[in-house]
Formats: C-alpha cells, sequence, structure tokens
C-alpha cells in the first residue's frame, strides 16, 4: 500500500472529513462527504455556487481533519483545481457517489469543480502526537 493509499484508507474509515478554509479574517470549517483516488491522487469535489469555492479561490491553503475514533489526522497543503476538461474525473466521481450526478448532471445548471491537494502533509496523530508524517511533492 502507498503512501497516498494509506492517507485515502484513513480517510475512508473516518467518514465525514472536515475541511478548514479562510473567509476574509475568519476561519470556516464545514464536513465533506466526497472524496475519491483516482491514479494515485485524492481528489474532493464542490460546486462553484459554493462559498467554499470563493475561499479556495482566495487562499488555497486548506487543511483537513479526519478522525477514526482512536487516531486523527490533519491533511494540508494547497488546492488545484482539476480541469478535467473530458470530464473522466467527474464521471468517476458520479460512479461513486450517484447523488452528485443528480445534483451535478446534464440537466442541472450547477457546475461542480474536482479538486486536490497538492504539496500535501498528512499527520496520523493521537493525543500524545504525531505517530506517522507524509509529505506529498505533487
Amino acid at each position: 500500500m502507498t503512501s497516498r493509499e494509506k492517507v485515502y484508507d484513513f480517510m475512508e474509515k473516518s467518514g465525514v472529513l472536515y475541511l478548514s478554509t479562510e473567509d476574509g479574517e475568519k476561519p470556516k470549517i464545514r464536513p465533506i462527504g466526497f472524496r475519491m483516488l483516482v491514479d494515485g491522487q485524492i481528489y474532493f469535489l464542490t460546486g462553484t455556487f459554493k462559498n467554499l469555492y470563493d475561499q479556495m479561490l482566495r487562499n488555497s491553503n486548506v487543511e483537513f481533519l479526519a478522525h477514526n475514533g482512536q487516531e486523527f489526522m490533519r491533511y494540508y497543503g494547497r488546492v488545484v483545481f482539476d480541469e478535467d476538461e473530458d470530464k473522466r474525473l467527474l464521471n468517476k466521481a458520479f460512479e461513486k457517489m450517484p447523488m452528485l450526478e443528480k445534483m451535478y448532471g446534464k440537466n442541472s445548471n450547477l457546475t461542480p469543480v474536482i479538486f486536490h491537494v497538492s504539496k500535501a502533509t498528512a499527520e496520523i496523530r493521537d493525543m500524545n502526537g504525531i505517530i506517522e508524517t507524509y509529505n506529498f511533492l505533487d
């Protein structure tokens, strides 16, 4: 199992992730239910109509938090919005979570955007400190 697969597996076992951004000078945090691992990269999805999208455009530094009951993981870095012109990633997202197609499919006027975290660091921790750290340079 690769380091990225270990991080993704932790996310999957945690269920809901929490994503922190900045809105002006104030932190904002919200639950995120969707992620997928494709070709060794972890991808997320949001809509261009959401405040989250605008916040990430203004400040691409983000941090996710996952908690599995015993340990928690911080996954942070800079957001990169993926072009996905052929809709390959979007179609994979629809396969993984069919309700997304109802929200963002052909008959919708809402625009989805796929993103990943670049130059990411994942820290798996318990209450005593860091257990494992993974750094991703891409």
